[in-house]
């Protein structure tokens, strides 16, 4: 794993979402190498529990928290549990997103509230959560994540693709609020990234062909490439930036 390293973020209090797989689990592990304090929360426990052991084989401060994000009471009382035993949270990573695909025809209003749940209402409920000792210490750092599926037009995703262009409203309306608490607010949309997940199910000889002449770079992203801008976004490098939406995404969109 090579970067840069910020010395501003060894021992702050980091909480992710989503940390046991892809884009956020490369998250996890570029903030354990800035030495930070990472705490993170999934549904997944056997592949948390790996992160977290190949974390702290390196030399990580990581800790793994079972949550549901859709139970937004278990997620607030996960996020109280964080506050107790590690510290007020000082960056939110708000990683996690689920991006099954779903025919407009076949959605129902429970597929509807739940693609809502997983991708979008979690944000907002983690982002009130943490902001009160933000606000109190003055200082603090979110990044929501986004997804250029809707700014590309991608169909056969709905209520993923609503979910996600709210994102930068919310990222928007909460950098207003708080940014006189010298609290920042943004947010990434990442490009195709080749998690386990995206190819193993989506990506095709076709996909790849069509990805390569869409984007500037005529090479694959992977979630490092993501873990770095959110490392660079957290950090004191970035205290000029907020109320923002960044695409990472080799120059597709």
């Amino acid at each position: 794993m090579s970067g840069a390293i910020y010395p501003d973020l060894e021992g702050k209090v980091v909480l992710v979402t989503g940390g046991g797989s892809g884009i956020g689990a490369e998250i996890v592990r570029h903030f354990a190498r800035q030495k930070s304090r990472v705490v993170f929360v999934d549904i997944a426990r056997e592949a948390s529990e790996a992160v977290v052991a190949g974390c702290r084989d390196a030399g990580g401060d990581v800790t793994f928290k079972y949550c549901d994000l859709t139970d937004i009471p278990s997620l607030k009382r996960a996020i109280a549990e964080v506050r107790n035993q590690t510290g007020p949270v000082q960056i939110l990573i708000n990683n996690a997103a689920h991006d099954e695909r779903h025919p407009t025809e076949t959605v129902t209003e429970e597929l509807w509230d739940d693609r809502i749940a997983v991708n979008l209402k979690h944000q907002f409920f983690a982002a009130q959560a943490v902001l009160p000792d933000m606000r109190e210490a003055r200082a603090g750092a979110i990044v929501n994540f986004g997804s250029v599926s809707w700014m590309v037009g991608q169909g056969g995703m709905a209520a993923y693709t609503a979910a996600k262009s709210a994102v930068l409203g919310l990222t928007r309306s909460l950098a207003r609020d708080y940014g006189p608490y010298n609290v920042r607010v943004n947010a990434i949309a990442p490009g195709w990234i080749m998690t386990e997940r995206q190819i193993t199910k989506w990506m095709t000889p076709e996909g790849e062909v069509e990805l390569m002449q869409r984007q500037c770079l005529k090479r694959k992203m992977v979630p490092a490439d993501i873990a770095k801008f959110t490392v660079f976004l957290a950090s004191d490098e970035a205290s000029g930036c907020t109320n923002q939406h960044y695409v990472v995404d080799g120059g597709w969109v």
